[in-house]
């Protein structure tokens, strides 16, 4: 049939290999021989490579079925697999995101429209998301298949299934894509000689860490993926596979990713100093097949593909069905992934950044009397930065004078603030007074009139001699001000409450642009995120809690909208509960169980209570 297209060698490679059945371990589907290992390179290639020689693959897994599952009419679901392949995961995410930022957008509009009506013209939550699906062309979705619209079980099965296969769907596509991409980075950029030859093996480690074991721990999650797929049409389940691989392979993701910031300094440092190398470097990211990516951007491949996967088990848990096997996957498989990720990956990222910054900023302290050890293990910055004090009587006669500003420099850490003065170099900082965090006041001086604009009170209960000390200090702007009081006080109460009150009228945004935090008081975001908005401020500037993970922080108010209909915030609130409970696993079941209620039923004064637990 294909055995004499221009792939004949491939083929016959894979023809010479599969006749070896001994040769090839079924239990993890992977090759034990050299000419297995070949075939199989070439046979995973082609998954990326074109629909002719995936067609071959094929051929040949029904021909000597002893390699793999026999094929049957599945297996055709494995060519829009395919499709997502298309993309470099990179562009693959950024369409992925833009796909569910319009459809929370229609969704808003479409509820908002639909509002007080009633009767059978009403569009029903789950119809919707399919009608909004089906809008979108971009990606591969299941229900587009055709081996799935021949097979009637869009007219037998229910709409929440059928989004349920999207959802699953999705992750297994998108692993796909990622694994272009790994493959990109290795063939273009790894494995290049004349790249190679430009750094010696030290950089080398520097620059693509343990990256070839995330790529073997990729490809053994992918072809499990795709034999489940396999198995088919209607995907039984994926969250198990997950929770397996990220309880046996997921561990190399750890490693890279704490690694990643040495990573980032060296390439930087590789790239000024080494001529050979920059000039290699512009040659290939500017070749047809890396589509204008930058070689940055294919390393931190597996810090963004751990939190996406995060989020895609996310997507599955708030849809499957309560008590059911797949709530218990997606639940075990979100709680290994936490572990992976935030336990391990992040809590490593933010220890080594936070000691290295402690460290920075002792070197530059001089204490004018009693000395404040700044480098602990419990201690990290949390905002730095000018203000101006404010001396003499609140007048506006003296206002007028420009002798009465002092600038000042605040270090505030999580559990102590530092106020001091630069010195006439610039470069160090005299300390002038300090106080625990837990001793600190602030007031507002709001409608004071234009020469008090932008001022607020801080006042320390008990400063380092032991006595109460009163400040008036000047921001450089409205936003400025908020962010300082809220970081100085973090109990003061927000304008608008967190998620844990559960208040479906509190304002709510998405994401529309991916925004990297500048200072340390500010969150990082990424396109469709949403977050609870607890203040905003006249000149451009929201505090807002991330609902998937109730991260909190500053960003500002161009990158995000508003999300306007009040159900759907609802909703969102109430998928973020559900979430929770699956994070406090045990305890939030445990309360719910109790009480003789599911999940969803826990009350809020429980369900602060839970929240609470987590803290402490």
């Amino acid at each position: 049939m294909l055995l004499g297209c221009r792939q004949e060698p491939i083929a016959q490679a894979c023809l010479g290999a599969l006749h070896q059945p001994a040769l090839y371990n079924r239990q993890y589907m992977t090759p034990t021989s050299v000419h297995t290992q070949i075939a199989f390179k070439y046979w995973r290639r082609s998954l990326y490579n074109g629909f002719a020689l995936f067609s071959l693959c094929l051929h040949l897994k029904k021909k000597y079925p002893h390699v793999r599952r026999k094929a049957s009419a599945s297996s055709s679901i494995l060519n829009c697999v395919l499709y997502p392949a298309a993309f470099l995961y990179q562009e693959y995410r950024d369409t992925s995101e833009q796909k569910e930022i319009e459809q929370r957008r229609q969704l808003d509009t479409l509820q908002s429209a639909e509002e007080g009506k009633t009767g059978g013209g009403v569009v029903t939550p789950p119809a919707l998301q399919l009608q909004l699906r089906n809008d979108t062309q971009s990606l591969s979705l299941w229900q587009n298949l055709d081996v799935v619209r021949q097979s009637g079980l869009l007219e037998s099965l229910p709409q929440k299934e059928i989004i349920m296969q999207e959802a699953m769907f999705e992750l297994v596509t998108s692993e796909a894509s990622y694994y272009k991409s790994l493959e990109l980075l290795e063939t273009h950029f790894l494995k290049n000689p004349v790249l190679v030859n430009t750094l010696n093996q030290s950089d080398m480690h520097f620059i693509f860490s343990n990256i070839e074991e995330v790529m073997k721990a990729s490809e053994r999650f992918l072809m499990d993926l795709e034999n489940r797929v396999e198995q088919s049409i209607q995907i039984s389940d994926v969250c198990d596979i997950v929770y397996e691989h990220a309880v046996e392979h997921f561990h190399v993701f750890i490693s890279y990713v704490i690694n990643q910031g040495y990573q980032e300094k060296n390439y930087r440092r590789i790239l000024q100093g080494n001529m050979a190398f920059r000039e290699t470097m512009a040659k290939l990211e500017n070749q047809p097949k890396v589509r204008g990516l930058s070689f940055t951007s294919f390393l931190i491949l597996p810090f963004q593909r751990i939190t996406r996967l995060k989020l895609l088990v996310q997507n599955i848990l708030k849809k499957a069905e309560e008590n059911s096997e797949r709530e218990s996957n997606a639940i075990k498989a979100h709680e290994e992934l936490e572990r992976v990720w935030v336990r391990e990956c992040n809590e490593g990222v933010r220890k080594m950044n936070r000691t290295e910054e402690l460290i920075s900023i002792e070197k530059t302290l001089e204490f004018k009397s009693k000395s404040v050890p700044v480098i602990s293990h419990s201690r990290w910055l949390l905002k730095k930065g000018e203000v101006q004090q404010m001396n003499g009587p609140k007048s506006t006669r003296t206002m007028r004078s420009r002798k009465l500003y002092q600038p000042l420099y605040l270090f505030l850490f999580n559990n102590l603030l530092l106020i001091t003065k630069r010195s006439s170099s610039g470069e160090k900082f005299q300390v002038l007074d300090s106080c625990t965090r837990a001793m600190l006041r602030t007031e507002d001086m709001d409608d004071q009139g234009q020469m008090l604009a932008n001022v607020f009170t801080l006042h320390l209960l008990e400063n380092q001699e032991e006595r109460p000390v009163t400040y008036l200090l000047k921001a450089t702007s409205v936003s400025d001000k908020l962010r300082w009081m809220c970081a100085l006080t973090p109990n003061r109460r927000t304008r608008f409450l967190s998620t844990s009150a559960h208040q479906s009228d509190s304002p709510q945004v998405q994401c529309i642009q991916s925004y990297s935090s500048q200072e340390p008081d500010e969150l990082s975001i990424e396109m469709a995120d949403v977050l609870n908005v607890l203040e905003r401020t006249d000149d451009g500037w929201m505090m807002g809690e991330r609902l998937h993970d109730g991260e909190k922080g500053w960003f500002p108010t161009r990158v995000v909208e508003e999300i306007q209909n009040q159900e759907l915030r609802a909703q969102n609130l109430r998928e973020c509960q559900r979430i929770q409970q699956a994070k406090g696993g045990a305890t939030g079941r445990s309360v719910a169980s109790s009480r003789g209620r599911g999940p969803s039923k826990v009350t809020n004064a429980e369900w602060l209570r839970i929240q609470q637990s987590e803290k402490d």
